[in-house]
């Protein structure tokens, strides 16, 4: 009769234990993410020679105009990402909106550095992923 309690108790622990993983797992990519969009924002409000310009691209914007919306999206993703790191239940829900958002962002400005637009676009799926993926009888 104990063994089966322990055991059950055992499941338990090692399933917050996952769930904690995940979190810290999305936490950290989403650091990862924040940072490199601060980092993209940054070259292309102060030096956009460093972008590729597409001509007749549909959603065209000033590289000026992606460079703040990219860092100011990094700016609130290493916030979220620290609240993740303390476990807010707020940054849970606003990190999986964030990294929809960065997903669009990112998608959006393909023309402009492709091969970082994907990274961090895959960097956000597993963001998404590992906040969603936790079941709620898990959490804190």
């Amino acid at each position: 009769m104990a063994t089966s309690t322990g055991s059950q108790h055992g499941a338990g622990t090692a399933k917050a234990a996952a769930a904690a993983g995940l979190t810290i797992f999305a936490a950290v990519m989403l650091f990862i993410s924040g940072s490199m969009d601060f980092c993209r924002g940054l070259m292309a409000v102060l030096e956009d020679k460093v972008f590729l310009t597409t001509p007749d691209y549909v959603f065209e914007f000033d590289l000026t105009t992606w460079g703040w919306i990219h860092l100011i999206l990094g700016v609130v993703a290493v916030v979220v990402s620290l609240g993740l790191f303390a476990t807010m239940k707020w940054a849970r829900i606003l990190g999986i909106v964030l990294a929809g958002l960065l997903i669009i962002a990112n998608f959006l400005s393909i023309p402009y550095y492709p091969l970082w637009s994907l990274t961090l676009i895959a960097i956000d799926g597993f963001v998404i992923w590992g906040l969603c993926v936790v079941r709620k009888d898990t959490l804190y």
